[in-house]
């Protein structure tokens, strides 16, 4: 079993260098029209250096989660019955998020925390029906995506709810905000041409990429990113401490290799070919799936 449904290893490498390097050179800067704006520019200036110093820090709990982790074997090359494994991934590591986060918002809200009970709120509302969108696409593959999911539990997607579900139920749930940005932040990192390249692998006029598209730097990670740093720029140091080592923990728990290695296309084809739904089926049941 292993975790790379949720990040593109091969493809993510450069893009970390990249990463690296912002994180060192990344400036912030205003400038003020009226010398009587002083006092307003100044705050300009403090508040955006808060949320680079803060964005540096938990950008730095990835990266160093990247390099923290030995490749020892290149992961196998993505193709279409490969697609439904990391579909399958994708629906186990969705499908509790909207309970977890409002879980995490009543106990935030309990303790007085109404900033992040807001944005717990918030957070469960955008990730609610994501477990859907991803039986959509394996349902558009051609097979039940039901029988599919039942089938195909990777074990990395499993890892990580155990981890979000072990956040939100401890006496302090500020773990989750950490989870959230490490699980948001490596979806910028994928765009337009890594979507076109998957799609590129699938059959002809089959849409199977609605989950990968609303978690892509196309949808509104970006956005998500953005909300998470403000929020905790406006916490203790304590705080984004514990954030920081979470969102490194998360991180980590993406790159790691499975102990196991990694499942053959063989493999898949021999689990998924009883699972196959004739073409007339896949029709209704893409219809039953969009009104349920």
């Amino acid at each position: 079993m292993h975790n790379s449904f949720l990040v593109d290893v091969g493809s993510t490498s450069t893009v970390f260098n990249e990463v690296t390097q912002n994180i060192e050179t990344r400036a912030w800067g205003h400038q003020s029209n009226s010398a009587n704006d002083k006092d307003r520019f100044t705050s300009k200036i403090v508040d955006k250096e808060i949320l680079a110093k803060t964005q540096k820090l938990l950008d730095s709990s990835i990266v160093y989660a990247w390099h923290s982790v030995q490749f020892k074997c290149k992961p196998p090359a993505l193709t279409r019955i490969r697609w439904v494994w990391r579909l399958a991934g994708a629906y186990h590591s969705s499908r509790y998020t909207s309970r977890l986060m409002e879980e995490a918002a009543q106990r935030f809200a309990a303790s007085g925390r109404q900033k992040l009970a807001q944005w717990a709120v918030q957070k469960a509302k955008e990730e609610a029906g994501h477990d859907r969108l991803a039986l959509l696409d394996i349902q558009s593959m051609g097979y039940d995506p039901i029988a599919v999911v039942q089938a195909l539990v990777p074990s990395a997607a499993t890892s990580l709810v155990d981890s979000l579900t072990r956040s939100v139920q401890a006496s302090n749930p500020i773990d989750c905000v950490g989870h959230a940005y490490a699980s948001e932040r490596l979806g910028t990192f994928q765009g337009e041409r890594y979507i076109q390249s998957v799609e590129a692998l699938l059959p002809p006029n089959i849409c199977a990429t609605r989950w990968l598209r609303v978690h892509t730097a196309v949808g509104a990670e970006i956005k998500h990113v953005e909300e998470i740093v403000e929020v905790v720029a406006q916490l203790s140091d304590c705080d984004r401490d514990r954030i920081a080592e979470a969102c490194y923990k998360t991180a980590l728990l993406r790159f790691t290799p499975p102990k196991d290695g990694y499942i053959s296309d063989e493999d898949l084809q021999h689990i998924l070919k009883p699972l196959e739904l004739p073409a007339y089926m896949q029709v209704k049941s893409n219809s039953e799936l969009l009104t349920a």
